[in-house]
């Protein structure tokens, strides 16, 4: 009988991903192993490899089709000796069944569903995705047009606010359904205020990726749920930048830097003060045996933090080697979900944009992010006297539910001395 292919769950977090290419057509041999399609999730572009063999009889979701649910049949197999009839017996292109919702908590009072004739909702054809800007929808349920009956002009077919002025101007019928309306629960957040469009200056409306709605929803959480408070050292580099040359110089196989030793830095710094490698859960909190240290990477679309595992056991080369590895893969979407999940603690540096000093967002669920500014001249008094250092800012945001004040002053007292005395870092 006809093979399902379903949409893989690519990361134990994900519930959704865009199909974003087909690479088989329909009536195409699929041998094991071979590449059917890609799949963008929150962080990454990844390849879809076939498991079983047979014929691709049909696609059912399209390639560029959005919020395409895990598990739900995004194309059909046909086994040998079968024929496209025998598609009729699949599943239908139909999403998996949502998770059934938790019990509301036991002081909220359930109130009974009322059934009222309402304008018809932004509901797209069975077996079809229907794109709509928020605007779009709102003007639409506004004046009662069923979005089913527009044909939208913006990108990918999009269905835009002028498409919905237009569709009032020539009198496009409206529908009614009847729908269950449930009362909105007391702490329902209210919605996002409706962009005017004609005071707005000409602009491209871009749909957000599923990556960027992931970090906009993490680091609101993160901003809304987590205490954070900062701590800053400078450090001074020119010893670093010595011996940074000199290492250099010696090979051709490898180009150390500066953020190379800020990995190492702070992984030993890590091991020397463990209350700061740890984690809030609701439970207990979880200090770590080692120093998986994430590096924010900016990639089209957004960010992504590679892991260096157990980075206080690798040496300078090992650590460079390995950053600029997952670095360029990352920003060519391909990087593996196990090598950018997890992490106990985050390194931000903007240093090479040259930005001084700035205040990162804590990286959820870690308790910790260094934030790493720009090496510049600086004045500085040594021995009384005036002189001139190369100087680099580090600032430290801390989650206060895990590290208090102390726990992060010291972290930072164990990670200047490794930065401004590099040489220790090798012994």
């Amino acid at each position: 009988m006809p093979i399902e292919i379903l949409m893989p769950a690519l990361s134990p977090t994900m519930t959704e991903g865009s199909l974003v290419k087909w690479h088989k057509a329909e009536g195409d041999s699929v041998e094991s192993g071979d590449v059917v399609c890609e799949i963008e999730t929150d962080k990454a572009t990844m390849e879809v490899e076939a498991v079983d063999e047979g014929i691709l009889g049909k696609i059912m979701v399209a390639e560029g089709t959005d919020g395409v649910l895990v598990n739900q049949v995004i194309a059909v197999l046909l086994e040998d000796g079968e024929d496209a009839s025998a598609i009729s017996t699949a599943s239908a292109p139909t999403p998996a069944a949502a998770p059934t919702a938790a019990p509301a908590p036991a002081a909220a009072l359930a109130a009974p569903a009322v059934t009222t004739p309402v304008p018809a909702p932004a509901a797209a054809p069975s077996g079809a995705r229907l794109f709509a800007s928020p605007l779009a929808r709102r003007l639409a349920a506004d004046a009662g047009i069923d979005l089913n009956a527009i044909t939208g002009s913006g990108p990918h077919g999009r269905i835009v606010k002028r498409d919905i002025e237009g569709a009032q101007a020539g009198g496009v019928a409206t529908a009614a359904v009847a729908v269950t309306v449930q009362p909105a629960p007391a702490a329902a957040a209210p919605k996002p205020a409706m962009v005017d469009d004609a005071s707005l200056p000409p602009y491209t409306e871009v749909p957000h990726s599923n990556m960027r709605k992931v970090v906009a929803r993490r680091l609101s959480e993160s901003k809304q749920t987590i205490p954070h408070f900062y701590l800053t050292v400078d450090c001074e580099l020119d010893n670093l930048l010595a011996l940074r040359k000199d290492l250099n110089s010696r090979s051709d196989d490898y180009k150390i830097s500066v953020n190379d030793f800020v990995v190492r830095a702070v992984a030993l710094a890590l091991g020397k003060v463990p209350e700061a490698n740890a984690m809030w859960t609701d439970t207990g909190m979880l200090l770590f045996d080692q120093a998986d240290i994430s590096i924010a990477v900016a990639i089209p679309g957004g960010l992504i933090t590679p892991v260096v595992r157990n980075a206080g056991a690798k040496g300078l080369v090992a650590i460079s080697a390995e950053v600029k590895d997952m670095a360029g893969r990352a920003r060519e979407g391909k990087l593996m979900p196990e090598e950018y999940q997890g992490g106990s603690f985050t390194i931000s540096n903007l240093g090479m944009f040259g930005i001084k000093n700035f205040s990162a967002i804590i990286n959820p669920p870690q308790a910790c992010i260094l934030a790493v500014g720009a090496g510049a001249p600086r004045p500085v008094v040594k021995d009384g006297a005036l002189a001139v250092a190369t100087v680099m800012s580090c600032t430290l945001a801390v989650d206060h539910r895990v590290v208090d004040g102390a726990v992060g002053a010291a972290f930072l007292a164990a990670f200047k001395p490794l930065i401004e005395d590099p040489v220790s870092m090798l012994l």
